[in-house]
């Protein structure tokens, strides 16, 4: 299977995933219970890097190894971070039990920047097979 398709699947998957935990109740009898400061935003700059190396080795592998056209990231970021926005707006909207919060889209748009951005630094030195 092709880079591309592996990337691509990988990348859907993972933002379903953010999706799912995003909207969908849990149990409260499954939480963790950890004291750690700033936990939630740990998480959303966690699962918004992912989703941005995620997508820029995708669209790395769409363009078959040539550097990645940086138009076409910055439209991947700013889709990402539109991604971000709506979700937090949904979990407002549409939930009784979440709401949203600046501080929570400033840690998605970090982490998809820095997500973007590591992926981007990674290619340019080579690191990446094509």
């Amino acid at each position: 299977m092709p880079k591309r398709n592996l990337f691509g699947i990988a990348f859907v998957s993972w933002m379903v995933f953010i999706t799912v935990l995003s909207l969908v109740s849990f149990d409260d009898d499954t939480s963790l219970d950890l004291d750690i400061p700033y936990f939630d935003k740990i998480v959303h700059f966690t699962f918004y890097f992912i989703a941005g190396a995620l997508g820029s080795l995708f669209l790395h592998a769409l363009q078959r190894g040539a550097k990645a056209d940086s138009r076409r990231l910055l439209k991947f970021l700013l889709g990402l971070i539109g991604y971000g926005i709506l979700i937090e707006v949904l979990q407002d909207s549409v939930t009784t039990y979440r709401s949203a919060e600046l501080l929570d889209i400033l840690a998605n748009s970090v982490g998809a920047i820095i997500g973007i951005l590591f992926i981007r630094t990674v290619n340019r030195k080579g690191a990446v097979a094509n």
